[in-house]
């Protein structure tokens, strides 16, 4: 009977200290899950309203970054806590630190991650401050998010005691097979590095090509996105640019305007001569062309008109602009050649009936 008394109260005791230690392990639970949720709504927004006076503030920027990060490293911390006062074994203590560290080195990770983002202020505020091109940042934004995932894999396996150099020495011996069979990938891979390299474009250029004609819209590791005249989207291998004849029509300093006037084979020289001289005048005195080059010269005699060569540039390249100033050119020699009393020609044939 004694024996059976101990063993209950053994029992007792020891079903009662474990009750007590899962209580407590869920009040340490409970009072981080709060206070990661205080700090994230009170304290966060706090500091962030203080730092967000200076736009500029490098410290505001890691701040929004890391702000997810944090509110989900207190949970993780106090789930760590909470499982760390439970009477678990000297294996499971080890198994869940072990866990702890990788958590904490994935949260590192995200944080890193969001502050390497295209559209993140960082990565603005270095754009505007060093004056880099538009198309390297997604570039390389893509080039350090992939790093970052792969330092956060390789390290959380190094906490698992995962073999990482006989990880990175099976990458070695498959290297050979995987280029093989990817060698269209790294075409273009390395088509978008000389693409981004030599900067032959930017985002939202107007640019034709053999293959494609419209505005560039993103950049890839394996492709470039155009969006053409016609609102589609056509995505072109990278290789296949990197071969091809590239034309920026938004690189243009000044926009080309020529055309051959036809008059009538009724206009007198000394007609023909003043327009010409009053042609070049207006376009010299006009603000939208540029004075460098300007052509004004009776070329030709053509089948059914006189043909003066006209030859100039606008200044601006804006495509609706451009159109404004051709209009503009249009009237006034149109205006011209009413003043002196000159017709345009048309397509014509004139027919000479002899009779007896």
């Amino acid at each position: 009977m004694e024996l059976l008394r101990l063993s209950y109260t053994y029992i007792l005791q020891h079903v009662s200290a474990n009750l007590r230690a899962g209580i407590i392990a869920l009040i340490i639970f409970l009072f981080f899950l709060l206070l990661g949720k205080f700090i994230s709504f009170y304290i966060i927004k706090i500091i962030l309203k203080l730092t967000s006076r200076d736009p500029s503030n490098l410290q505001n920027k890691i701040i929004q970054s890391f702000q997810n990060p944090l509110h989900y490293f207190i949970i993780i911390l106090g789930t760590y806590w909470a499982l760390r006062y439970l009477p678990l074994s000297a294996a499971q203590d080890i198994f869940i630190y072990k866990i702890f560290r990788c958590a904490i080195i994935i949260l590192i990770a995200w944080g890193f991650y969001e502050l390497a983002g295209i559209h993140s202020s960082i990565s603005n505020q270095i754009k505007a401050k060093y004056k880099i091109d538009d198309i390297l940042i997604p570039f390389f934004s893509k080039v350090i998010r992939f790093i970052i995932i792969a330092l956060g894999i390789v390290l959380c396996a190094s906490e698992l005691n995962y073999d990482i150099n006989g990880f990175i020495a099976g990458l070695g011996l498959g290297g050979l097979a995987f280029a093989l069979a990817a060698k269209d990938v790294l075409a273009n891979i390395f088509g978008g590095i000389v693409i981004i390299t030599e900067k032959p474009f930017s985002i939202g250029d107007w640019v034709s090509t053999p293959s494609v004609e419209g505005t560039v819209e993103d950049i890839s590791f394996r492709s470039t996105r155009f969006r053409t005249f016609a609102q589609a989207l056509v995505t072109v291998p990278n290789s296949t640019l990197a071969n091809e004849a590239i034309t920026n029509w938004t690189r243009m300093g000044k926009r080309r305007l020529t055309f051959s006037l036809g008059l009538t084979y009724q206009t007198p020289r000394e007609k023909i001569e003043i327009c010409v001289q009053r042609i070049k005048n207006m376009l010299i005195d006009h603000t939208q062309i540029h004075n460098e080059t300007i052509m004004v010269n009776f070329e030709k005699f053509s089948e059914s008109s006189l043909d003066v060569f006209i030859y100039c540039f606008t200044n601006t390249t804006v495509w609706k602009e451009y159109l404004e100033v051709r209009q503009d050119v249009n009237l006034k020699i149109m205006n011209i050649l009413e003043e002196e009393g000159v017709s345009m020609a048309f397509p014509s044939r004139s027919i000479y009936i002899e009779t007896d």
